[in-house]
């Protein structure tokens, strides 16, 4: 019995590693297999793509237009005088220069920041995708040691029965005893059955992302990482927040969009002036008769003054301010959100560090107390009712470690996802946490 107990991450490390020195996965392999297999990352630069495009053709309605026509056709003229059989042919070039429009302008100004806005918005959407599969590996990990913590309960509930049974039939226990420990394996048993379960919906999610089954093992966190709280303080974080969000970024060029828009809706009350140049080339005439060849060149400037259209001008305009209202509005509820969530994961990250901390002793002190109900059970002195408490309080100390060790890392991710400085080097300085076993 003196070897009833095995916690931490000795049987874990030796189980996992017969199992399979293979390959392991860690969190830095899963974000670089999303980046391409993401569908919502996919789709944000397919969106962005789209925004540079109608930018793009926003802009070729300022640039000249050009275009040329050309027809050629077969006439034949009935009239008293007799039958005229021809051939005719045309040839036009036209040459369109905006000058002054308003509307034209500043239709380009609103895809420009629409353009902007979407590129934010893909780059807010690759660091909540990151975010999200930060937060599911740790689901998986924190799945995998409550299954750990469990199994080993379990595997030592089991031994405490056998022995219980085997002081039962020589009389030295009591049968309430015995039945008790019974009903605890039965429980664990069940609690294991959803422990596999839970497992393999976490790991699900995790697929569900980078586009493939997840199968093989992932690294765990390592036996002592060493957790910091960023030299800054929650002010700071804050304020960049404010300042670098890109969600934050994305609606401030929403809101740009929906006063171009408001102002382009306002220039259908202003005139417009443009330069037309063409040229024409003919040898028909009225009504399809044939005529000696002649070039005509044109050039005019076309001014052209909105009076009356109905009132729709001015229900257009009525319509875009409403909708930039509705874009402050956005702005400045994500700007809260944003500051609610930035203080949140600094003053969480900053709670699990102390947690961290306080179950690091709390699990030593446990290891202590199952080490010695265990000397006091082998020694005919303690029940194995005080084992079983040992052994379950040992388990839910290691596995309270395990869960503030993920959560501190997953607030310190939202911290800089929040503030819009969430790179490629925070992911990998968590990755750095992560170990195979006995490494």
């Amino acid at each position: 019995m003196k070897y009833l107990i095995v916690l931490g991450l000795g049987l874990a490390c030796s189980a996992l590693a017969t199992a399979a020195a293979p390959d392991y996965t860690d969190l830095w392999q899963l974000q670089q297999e999303a980046l391409a297999a993401d569908p919502r990352l996919l789709r944000a630069q397919a969106m962005q793509r789209s925004g540079e495009g109608r930018q793009r053709e926003a802009y070729g309605q300022l640039l000249p237009q050009l275009s040329a026509s050309a027809s050629t056709n077969r006439s034949r003229r009935d009239d008293d005088l007799g039958r005229t059989e021809y051939n005719g042919k045309r040839v036009a070039m036209n040459l369109s220069q905006v000058i002054y429009d308003p509307q034209v302008w500043r239709s380009y100004q609103k895809f420009v920041q629409l353009a902007h806005q979407r590129e934010f918005e893909a780059d807010d959407t690759q660091v909540q995708a990151s975010i999200d599969l930060a937060e599911r590996y740790f689901a998986v990990l924190a799945a995998e040691d409550e299954l750990f913590l469990v199994s080993s309960e379990l595997q030592a509930t089991r031994k405490n029965l056998a022995q219980l049974e085997a002081l039962l039939a020589k009389g030295w226990a009591r049968t309430p005893d015995r039945d008790n420990m019974q009903a605890r394996v039965d429980t664990l048993a069940a609690d294991e059955i959803n422990a596999r379960n839970q497992i393999a919906i976490a790991r699900e999610a995790i697929s569900e992302q980078v586009g493939r089954d997840v199968q093989e093992p992932l690294k765990h966190i390592a036996d002592t990482p060493s957790f910091n709280l960023p030299a800054q303080d929650q002010d700071y974080w804050v304020e960049t927040a404010l300042r670098s969000n890109p969600g934050i970024l994305a609606r401030e060029r929403g809101l740009g969009a929906a006063e171009a828009a408001l102002a382009e809706a306002e220039g259908g009350h202003l005139p417009r002036l443009g330069l037309n140049v063409s040229a024409l080339r003919s040898d028909i005439g009225y009504e399809g008769t044939l005529t000696p060849r002649s070039d005509n060149y044109v050039a005019s400037l076309d001014l052209q003054m909105p009076l009356y259209s109905g009132g729709s001008t001015s229900a257009r305009v009525a319509s875009s301010a409403a909708e930039r209202d509705a874009a402050q509005q956005d702005l400045e509820a994500l700007r809260r959100e944003v500051r609610r969530e930035t203080r949140s994961a600094y003053l969480t990250m900053s709670a699990e560090l102390s947690r961290i901390k306080a179950s690091r002793i709390a699990l030593a002190s446990a290891q202590t107390a199952t080490r010695s109900s265990q000397k006091t059970f082998d020694t005919g002195y303690g029940t194995s009712i005080d084992v079983l408490y040992s052994v379950r309080e040992e388990f839910r100390a290691k596995r309270d470690l395990n869960r503030a060790q993920y959560r501190f890392i997953t607030s310190l991710l939202m911290l800089h996802r929040w503030s819009g400085q969430l790179a490629d080097s925070d992911i990998r300085k968590a990755n750095d946490w992560l170990v195979a076993p006995h490494q």
